[in-house]
């Protein structure tokens, strides 16, 4: 129909074919809107489901003559198409080595050539031992101030294609805390803190605590409002990396005036009280498998060691929390690899490598009772301090490797609790909340380094 036609026609006509022509075009418009919603969620839940790998290095480099090997192991993870970050989890220098400018430079350009995108995490001898003598009797908070102007100037990671990371400098309330982050990647949450060893910069003195009570405000907003997007988002696990260890064993029962009280025992107060806490109410919220890796000065003779000794104020056994304390024999040259699978039953596993060696890496794994027949199952009792790989694994997952070469794993969430926990069900996140601000960035892809989330 033609504009000369059109004027031939009635008014309420030609009105009529107008709507009607909208209403095509709208019509199309609409087709077109659900047809890229629907392939944007199929392509958000198969990028949740897609396999994800990455490293954590900890307390690398310790003077000068480390630099050159870890520039090596940086370059060997880099050629790794599996790895989609690396993680450097704290101590970037010796307690010895002063605190310098200059030591700082070095090992920002240093991890910045990264072909790997690199999420730096603060350790104790990074700020919180610079005020001791021999690291040059700087000022802790001073320090802080410095290392997170030169190393977290912007809200990418270092390497050289640099991971969007969400800051917890986003919130006006929480604006110096630059080196507190989270991400997602292949629908796993991750959070980055700055709790370092040892007892998290506790001070005894009094009036000395300004920094560790703003810190543990900050850590403890971080914490649960990440787990609750995690939760809403529909996150599938949440891992939580940190340097110091917070020793989980020592276990303090919330009791109302204790301060009035006098003690006789010189035991000092637990600076990692307050997280241990906040870890707590992160897995009563998040509800998924939780997973805390950190470093610790225990001799570990495999690199790295797993249990799960997360206790509440009740005293029971948080049971969807593992940790993984690693303390690798030769730092320089040792890094663990953690492999993540929607469709592994557990869904994590780790082993140690070393790249140093070619054909026979480091691949540790936790003493179990060898099976009687290769499709024998290892039947320990959840939960267990040394878990043991599940036998069966599904038809798309990757090839399985040679029986004594399985990396270690994780073990899997109870769907319902154990009697030892008080933890309810396991429960389907809501469908319709809004994620809460700020928002995570989106994930990375294995082996094509990091992608902007708009």
């Amino acid at each position: 129909m033609n504009w000369r036609s059109l004027r031939r026609m009635p008014r309420v006509e030609r009105d009529t074919s107008r709507v009607g022509r909208a209403a095509t075009r709208l019509t199309r418009v609409m087709a077109i809107g659900a047809a890229l919603a629907c392939g944007t969620i199929a392509q958000a839940r198969a990028e949740g489901s897609a396999p994800l790998g990455f490293a954590v290095l900890s307390g690398a480099i310790s003077r000068p003559a480390d630099e050159a090997p870890v520039r090596r192991m940086l370059d060997a993870i880099g050629r790794d198409p599996n790895i989609a970050f690396i993680v450097y989890d704290g101590n970037l220098k010796d307690g010895a080595e002063p605190c310098r400018d200059s030591v700082y430079q070095s090992r920002h350009d240093l991890l910045d050539a990264s072909r790997t995108p690199l999420v730096l995490l603060l350790g104790q001898h990074d700020w919180a031992d610079c005020g001791l003598a021999h690291a040059g009797a700087y000022d802790p908070v001073e320090r802080l101030d410095f290392v997170r102007q030169l190393f977290f100037a912007d809200a990418g990671s270092l390497g050289q294609n640099p991971l969007t990371l969400s800051r917890e400098s986003d919130v006006a309330r929480f604006r110096t805390f630059r080196e507190i982050v989270r991400w997602q990647a292949q629908g796993v949450a991750f959070i980055g803190l700055n709790a370092p060893s040892p007892n998290n910069h506790y001070l005894t003195a009094g009036g000395r605590n300004g920094e560790f009570e703003d810190r543990a405000v900050a850590t403890t907003f971080w914490l649960e409002h990440a787990a609750e997007s995690a939760r809403r988002s529909e996150m599938r696990a949440l891992v939580i990396l940190l340097q110091g260890d917070p020793d989980f064993s020592r276990y303090e029962r919330r009791e109302r005036f204790a301060w009035l009280r006098f003690s006789r025992t010189n035991q000092p107060r637990d600076g990692f009280l307050e997280l241990k806490r906040s870890l707590v109410k992160a897995a009563e919220s998040f509800r998924g498998p939780v997973i805390v890796i950190h470093g610790t000065d225990a001799p570990e003779p495999n690199g790295f060691h797993i249990d799960q000794p997360l206790r509440n104020d009740k005293g029971l056994i948080v049971t969807n929390l593992t940790r993984v304390a690693i303390a690798f024999k030769k730092p320089q040259s040792q890094w663990l690899e953690v492999q993540s699978d929607a469709q592994w039953h557990p869904p994590f596993r780790l082993r140690v490598r070393d790249v140093n060696v070619n054909v026979k890496d480091t691949r540790t794994r936790e003493p179990v009772a060898p099976p009687e027949t290769p499709a024998a199952s290892y039947p320990a009792p959840y939960p267990a301090p040394y878990p043991a790989p599940q036998p069966t694994m599904p038809a798309s997952a990757p090839p399985a490797l040679p029986r004594n070469d399985l990396p270690e794993s994780l073990p899997a969430p109870p769907s319902m609790p154990l009697p030892a926990s008080d933890l309810p069900p396991i429960l389907t996140p809501p469908q319709s909340l809004p994620p809460i601000y700020p928002v995570p960035a989106s994930g990375v892809q294995n082996g094509t380094g990091a992608t902007n989330g708009q």
